[in-house]
C-alpha cells in the first residue's frame, strides 16, 4: 500500500488515500473526506509504482 496525495475536484483540498500498487488497473469511487462529495479514481502501476492517477467530479 502506498499513501497518495491529490486534489480534491469538487472542493480543491488536498487528500490522501492508501492505493494497493499490486494491482496494475483500478478504477472505483471515494468519497473526499473533506467535502464528503463522491470522486472516481483511475489508477495505474507498474513494477509497484503509480504511473497514472486521475481523480474525476463525476457530475461532469
Amino acid at each position: 500500500m502506498e499513501e497518495y496525495f491529490f486534489q480534491c475536484p469538487y472542493c480543491w483540498e488536498t487528500i490522501s488515500m492508501l492505493i494497493d500498487v499490486s494491482q496494475h488497473k483500478q478504477t472505483y469511487i471515494e468519497d473526499c473526506e473533506v467535502c464528503c462529495n463522491p470522486i472516481q479514481v483511475e489508477i495505474t502501476t507498474e513494477n509497484s509504482e503509480i504511473i497514472g492517477f486521475e481523480a474525476q467530479n463525476i457530475e461532469q
